[in-house]
């Protein structure tokens, strides 16, 4: 037993206690984002659009707090109409929208993306503008920016790092949305 004291054996000693500590800390994140979700405020908005040749063509869609997801998608190209959609999601699937939020880059529970100011982004312009709004418990952000075509847009502005996180985090939220919707929508009842 001793030699675990000394040496290369205190070494192990400190690595093991160092694991179980960030175990810990993992389980109380965890235990701390449960008893948000159920005893919290979550809303989500994210719009993005432009007024051009076809008209105000934009996307949006919005978790609120009562667990209904909203979806509208208007692109005027070839006469096409406004689609919207609407749809109540389950406590899991929100559960699963704020996890997605909370670990925005940073992969705790920790939401980067709250922390995040968008005064140095890319004012909106005629090439269109994004909107983001989010409310988690007793935070509230809302980001207003240009649309971002790809991550050169991100880099060439004067906060590459926060722009890329809301760039990363609004194609993880689009993905989910979009799979959410297709799924609930295309799915024909037996």
């Amino acid at each position: 037993m001793r030699g675990l004291e000394t040496g290369r054996g205190s070494e192990v000693w400190s690595l093991m206690r160092q694991q179980e500590e960030d175990a810990e800390r993992e389980r109380e994140c965890e235990r701390e984002m449960a008893g948000e979700e159920e005893n919290s405020e979550f809303y989500l908005r994210y719009y993005v659009g432009h007024k051009g040749k076809f008209g105000h063509e934009f996307l949006e869609f919005e978790f609120r707090p009562d667990g209904k997801l909203r979806y509208a998608n208007n692109s005027n190209y070839k006469n096409d109409t406004i689609i919207r959609k609407e749809v109540y999601v389950t406590p899991a699937v929100v559960r699963e929208c704020r996890r997605i939020i909370s670990e925005s880059e940073s992969g705790n529970c920790d939401p980067e993306i709250m922390k995040e100011d968008d005064n140095n982004w890319p004012e909106p312009d005629r090439v269109g503008r994004q909107e983001l709004e989010i409310v988690m418990g007793n935070e509230h952000i809302s980001f207003t920016t240009s649309k971002i075509g790809s991550l050169v847009d991100v880099q060439s502005s004067n906060d590459p790092e926060g722009l890329r996180i809301f760039y990363y985090l609004v194609q993880d939220l689009k993905c989910f949305v979009f799979s959410l919707i297709s799924l609930h929508f295309k799915i024909k009842p037996i």
